[in-house]
């Protein structure tokens, strides 16, 4: 049975261990008292305002509440016997008892047990009387230079003083002037020793230690440890500073001879021990002892923590640690960079706003929130000095640190002190120790290779007829027979994306650019009238960053398979010197194939009076950034700002990253029926320059702005550049992504097939060229930009009508759903459309009072509940559900999180009309947690797929699959948000394919694809 936890303290600490501890099945809720912004209702994870200092209360609230197991993350609970008093009354808690955390508590007792049991520290003395103290420093033959207070002082009552008079001052400031209150009524003078500082940590269930790998902190506030003293500016783990051999020496010497001499004094030690060690050379020896998890230490070892940490803290309370010792990730660094206040650690400023956050999320790095706080209205804002840890796991410190400090940069925090050189000890540490590679000039071949092995799976999945795609060769290999071609023409088209990849770089997301690169060089050989059959890439750096590499290329290889061409090779060049940090080129190339008869354009078959159908564009897609982003400079936005345009909460970075369109699939069918005489791919030079490169010279194009819906991005950027209707209209798509020429007898056909999957419009007509006159003429480009209007749909002058979405007949769907209906939300809103061909007539709920009816109320659809409760077997139920449909007269159904299993019967009257979505790539991963069978077999991508309904679960005819790559740091968690946001893509889809009869299933239980009618 899962249970109830409820951590202790507010810091990074406790976000580290209740993230870590919300990842076991064993856990049900995690409780943080009293928390901070980032545990505060996050999943499993929530604060609680419960007393902490009142045992009594503490120890009935987790009776009343169930809690199973209480951890404490700060020392002063400890010290105040929260352990003992909680496991007196019956509430098992993580921790050392008061007695045993004297380790901590009083560095007097730490430094006397140690002298007593021969473990190796600092010579030292202890005193009260601050003449003493200065006289002993004075008079010592060695430098008595550490300055401790003796009690509790979060970390900070430590003085390390540059000679003698600073440390006799230390000592009166802590013990005369109490710097650190009560905590310095003892203070300990120490020599002051030389080497590296580590720390080390362990497990102890009272008589065996389980060691947890060697980190190292960072105490000073700046960079190339300048600064005052802090409570840890950052940390990273394992050390390479502590060798295999010298661990076992601090196991044996430090951490079991310390259990063992508690136990001896009659003190069982349970809990996390941490000793701060100096690496002298004479050998490590114990600064001082902590009676839990380091802040930051923790950040980077929870991420490292391969072992389930509920079950590490249940075998260490029940002494089990010989039996079960606890498992880390090989191979692996972690980074974490603090991020404090202004000011910090002195006076500092609280409530200011915190942004980015979600940005940071999608570079694969953790934010462990500690001074934060929900600020009233929405948003986060600082509430303490040290506000955020930012986490980094890679292969290589190197790569750890660049990632952590690339989620410092996305975050959105004014005048935050953090440092960028966490680890620079244990960089030194190793050049010293290695001799020159060719990484040392900047090229990591190792990166490269495990570039190649992430993004091998993702090109396999966009292999097709006439080619297997298996990377690695020196070549790909196509065969155009087995494709189907008879007598092709081959026709090849590159690009690149242009300064959209400044955006990219500055906004830190990547993976959208992958569709523009395959979208700019596919849509350019449509041109020609081809099949896309295979495409390369090019991808050139200063620095490999494996995480950036592999969006980019994920990306990549699914606009692939959106526009029907296999990812069949690619180029990683990393260049040090030639690029910035954080700087990256890219460059595509498709080759496709078109039967000799079959080329475009017919220019001898184009006259005048040929009709041009538009389709519309995403917005800028890839050209005139240049100019775009000196615009934005004009109107003094950042690309964090809200966008005056799109969707509502998008930034202007966001808005301006939506990708191009990919054409192929919507134009091949219209490009097999020969009704196609060009096409112009409105690239860089706009209309008008890409419309004349496919006419004839004696023809120019006529076009009407009014026929056809532009984007407010456009409008915008004439409104604030004071751009011309020429510079627009030369610079800029202006809503259309193609336009394509068709005779008149042809048009409303095509317009038909064109706009079952995207929106077009008729958007004028071919006329006569008088000499000297321009090729492309734009009516009422001016009036269209100032207003948007909508598309203007009565009748062409030149008889050409367009009112095709409101004739057309629409296939009338059914949703059923159990729940909140996000895939729901996401088929209305494509339902929407006027190019859809699906109309959504009712939704249906096994379960009354969910967001998912309001959903669709709100949304005015009607809305049916048949509870499965009310009903004494699935067939009754069924067959409510059935007389519901029947009611509604519907073709299609969609089932959108509907947790129930259908019977039999029901499947197959309904078969072909029954549509699921399941979170893997069927055939893999069918049943229930499909996101954990994806991660416990290693898959390296998965995503989701649509099928028709089967009497066997997740086994029909699949419609559509949506890949997403499964990344390094992935838990259950991401992967079902990222999958989840891949299924309101690929549902959508299916639905116009299906309700289109684009895509039907035939008698054999396969897919069918239905033929263009000529």
């Amino acid at each position: 049975m899962a249970e109830r936890v409820l951590v202790i303290g507010s810091g990074g600490r406790e976000h580290a261990l209740a993230w870590k501890l919300a990842q076991s099945p064993h856990v049900q809720q995690v409780l943080v008292a009293p928390g901070n912004a980032g545990t505060a209702n996050c999943g499993k994870i929530s604060n609680s305002a419960v007393s902490i200092n009142n045992h009594s209360i503490l120890a009935q609230y987790c009776k009343d509440h169930n809690v199973g197991l209480v951890v404490v993350g700060p020392e002063v609970p400890l010290a105040a016997g929260i352990v003992d008093d909680l496991t007196a009354a019956g509430v098992a808690c993580f921790g050392p008892t008061a007695r045993a955390a004297q380790l901590e508590s009083s560095k007097s007792f730490a430094k006397s047990f140690m002298d007593r049991h021969g473990i190796p520290t600092a010579r030292w003395r202890s005193f009260t009387d601050p003449q003493e103290a200065c006289s002993y420093i004075r008079g010592a033959d060695f430098p008595a230079l550490v300055v401790k207070a003796s009690g509790l002082a979060a970390g900070k009552g430590v003085i390390v003083a540059r000679d003698r008079e600073e440390a006799c001052q230390a000592a009166l400031d802590i013990m005369k002037d109490k710097a650190f209150g009560s905590a310095g009524e003892t203070v300990v003078v120490e020599e002051l020793l030389e080497g590296e500082e580590v720390s080390c940590l362990c497990f102890s269930d009272g008589s065996t230690v389980a060691p947890m790998p060697p980190a190292q902190d960072h105490k000073r506030l700046l960079d190339g440890d300048q600064g005052p003293n802090t409570g840890g500016m950052g940390a990273y783990c394992p050390t390479p500073q502590v060798s295999d051999e010298m661990m076992k020496l601090i196991r044996e010497s430090v951490l079991q001879k310390t259990v063992d001499g508690m136990k001896d004094e009659g003190t069982q030690y349970v809990g996390v021990l941490y000793a701060g060690l100096m690496l002298t050379k004479q050998g490590p020896k114990v600064l001082e002892f902590n009676c839990r998890f380091g802040d930051p230490e923790c950040q980077v070892l929870m991420p490292l923590l391969k072992s389930d940490l509920y079950e590490v803290l249940r075998d260490t309370l029940q002494g089990k640690l010989t039996s079960s010792a606890p498992v880390w990730l090989e191979n692996s660094t972690a980074v974490t960079v603090v991020m404090a206040s202004t000011g910090y650690p002195g006076p500092y400023q609280k409530g200011v706003e915190i942004t980015g956050l979600s940005q940071v999320a999608e570079l694969g790095v953790q934010v462990f929130h500690a001074g934060t706080a929900l600020k009233e209205g929405g948003g986060i804002i600082t509430s303490g000095g040290r506000v955020l840890t930012v986490t980094a796991v890679q292969s290589t410190l190197e790569a750890a640190l660049h990632s952590a400090n690339q989620g410092v940069a996305a975050v959105g925090f004014p005048d935050a002190v953090y440092r960028r050189d966490i680890g620079h000890r244990a960089i030194a540490h190793l050049a010293r120790n290695s001799g020159l590679t060719y990484k040392d000039s900047g090229v990591d071949i190792a990166a490269g290779n495990k570039l190649v092995e992430l993004i091998k799976p993702l090109a396999k999945a966009t292999s097709r007829t006439g080619c297997s795609v298996e990377l690695g060769g020196f070549a790909g290999l196509f065969d155009l027979k087995s494709a189907g071609f008879t007598d092709p023409i081959l026709v090849s088209g590159t690009d690149g994306v242009g300064t959209k990849l400044k955006i990219a770089q500055a906004c830190n997301i990547h993976n959208t650019l992958g569709q523009d690169l395959v979208a700019m060089c596919v849509n350019d050989v449509l041109a020609q009238g081809a099949e896309p059959l295979f495409f390369l890439d090019y991808f050139s750096c200063g620095r490999l960053d494996v995480g950036v590499a592999s969006s980019l290329i994920a990306g990549i290889a699914e606009a692939c398979k959106m526009a029907g061409c296999a990812l069949l090779g690619g180029e990683t060049a990393e260049m040090p010197g030639v690029y910035g940090p954080g700087e990256y080129d890219l460059a595509g190339f498709c080759v496709g194939a078109v039967e000799r008869g079959a080329l475009l354009p017919r220019l001898g078959e184009i006259g005048e009076g040929d009709l041009l159908i538009g389709v519309a564009s995403s917005g800028v897609h890839s050209n005139g950034y240049s100019l775009v982003r000196k615009v934005l400079e004009r109107a003094g936005l950042q690309y964090s700002s809200p966008a005056p345009f799109g969707k509502p909460g998008q930034t202007m970075g966001e808005v301006l990253l939506t990708p191009t369109k990919i054409y192929s699939r919507i134009l091949q069918p219209v490009l097999r029926s020969g009704a196609l005489k060009a096409y112009a791919h409105i690239t860089g030079g706009g209309l008008l320059e890409n419309i004349p490169r496919v006419l004839p010279r004696q023809l120019a194009a006529d076009l009407d702005a009014s026929r056809w819906r532009i984007p407010p991005v456009f409008s915008w950027l004439q409104k604030e550049g004071g751009l011309s209707e020429e510079e627009m209209s030369r610079t800029f798509n202006c809503g259309l992504g193609a336009v394509l020429v068709v005779g008149r007898q042809d048009a409303h056909r095509v317009l038909r097939q064109v706009q079952s999957q995207e929106e077009a419009w008729i958007v004028g007509s071919l006329t006569y060229k008088q000499p000297g006159a321009e090729a492309v003429v734009i009516r009422n480009l001016g009036r269209g930009l100032r207003e948007c209007p909508s598309p203007d749909t009565s009748t062409l002058q030149n008889g050409g009508g367009q009112g095709e979405h409101a004739s057309r007949r629409r296939a009338k769907v059914a949703v059923l759903i159990s729940g909140t209906g996000t895939n729901l939300q996401a088929l209305m809103e494509q339902a929407k459309k006027p190019s859809s061909s699906a109309e959504i007539v009712v939704v249906i709920s096994n379960r009354p009072g969910v967001l998912g009816l309001k959903r669709a109320s709100m949304a005015g659809i009607q809305t049916r509940v048949v509870d499965h409760k009310l009903y004494g077997s699935r067939a009754e139920f069924d067959s409510t559900i059935d007389r519901v449909l029947e009611e509604f007269a519907v073709e299609v159904v969609c089932l959108a999180g509907f947790m129930r299993i259908l019977t039999g019967p029901f499947v197959r009257k309904w078969n072909g009309k029954l549509l699921n979505i399941h979170p893997s790539l069927l055939p893999s991963f069918k049943g229930v947690n499909a996101q954990r069978q994806a991660l416990q077999a290693g898959a390296r991508v998965s995503g989701c797929t649509v099928h028709f309904v089967a009497e066997e679960v997740d086994a029909g005819a699949i419609i559509v699959q949506e890949a997403v790559p499964v990344l390094i740091n992935d838990t259950e968690e991401s992967l079902s948000d990222r999958i989840r946001e891949a299924e309101h893509k690929a549902f959508p889809a299916a639905l116009e394919l299906v309700a289109s009869a684009a895509v039907r299933l035939g008698d054999d239980g396969r897919i069918v694809w239905s033929s263009v009618q000529c």
